[in-house]
């Protein structure tokens, strides 16, 4: 199937999306052949008068720990060979698993882009400072209270739940210590700051969001819908209930068994 900018910014605006803030998780391959490809699809969003958010991480910046933590989940953590690198937010960096559409939102030259050496967020669009500027490598999630804030709204594209990052957000709130990791800071000194858990078990909880879920087809992709602070809420919720629900299908994975603990212990 054949898909164009302006199907996209139809989709957008029947849903009522349009002039939204949105944080799209998504799959380019999902829609079929997109006319003008990952560019058109950020440029559908901005067309229709949203602020889109992405997760654009990049995962070579981090460095040996310098303080080891009880449930840090320090086992097997992935640590790059040194070499002395500083993220800053102006790098177009990003990690092949992200996908195309926050690769060419990064490469946008007038995107906002979060501090964190790891886990940054990029956003364009009307809000897309004020959504991003309060990230810190310690407040990794802060781009989702202002999305909160302004009554916005999650978007999977072609994915499932084991990439809606809200979800730790919700781990977060629900009272799990986030896991913590190191990385050179901007002046060249070591600086601590907190990353997410597992998510591979976050289809689990597709029963706690199925009654507040919107699905609608664009091109070939399912595109899920949520409401962020009731998804949020409903994660919470069922964290809360059942610590296990997160769990992974692997029952030795170390970042499912720490957080479910409580996260490291300061």
């Amino acid at each position: 199937m054949i898909i164009t900018k302006q199907d996209i910014i139809s989709a957008i605006a029947k849903e009522s999306l349009d002039h939204k803030v949105i944080c799209l998780h998504s799959s380019l391959k999902s829609f079929g052949n997109v006319t003008g490809g990952a560019d058109a699809v950020v440029q559908a969003f901005l067309d229709a008068g949203c602020t889109l958010v992405v997760p654009s991480f990049i995962y070579d910046y981090k460095i040996a720990p310098l303080m080891e933590y009880r449930q840090n989940a320090h086992e097997g953590e992935y640590i790059p060979k040194p070499d002395g690198r500083i993220y800053t937010p102006e790098t177009n960096e990003i990690a092949s698993d992200m996908g195309a559409i926050p690769r060419a939102l990064v490469n946008n030259p007038g995107r906002c882009r979060g501090v964190h050496p790891t886990n940054s967020f990029a956003a364009l669009g009307p809000h897309a400072k004020e959504l991003i500027e309060n990230q810190t490598p310690e407040n990794v999630y802060a781009p989702f209270e202002k999305i909160v804030e302004k009554k916005g709204y999650i978007v999977l594209a072609g994915v499932d739940l084991t990439k809606m990052t809200v979800i730790h957000y919700a781990e977060q709130l629900a009272g799990r210590e986030l896991f913590i990791r190191w990385a050179l800071g901007p002046d060249g000194a070591p600086i601590r700051m907190r990353e997410g858990s597992c998510s591979d078990g976050f289809n689990r909880l597709q029963p706690f969001v199925t009654d507040i879920e919107k699905q609608i087809t664009v091109g070939n992709s399912l595109w899920r819908i949520f409401k962020i602070s009731e998804v949020i809420d409903a994660c919470v919720k069922a964290i809360r209930q059942d610590a296990g629900i997160t769990q992974c299908a692997d029952p030795k994975c170390v970042r499912c068994r720490d957080m479910q603990k409580g996260g490291p212990i300061l």
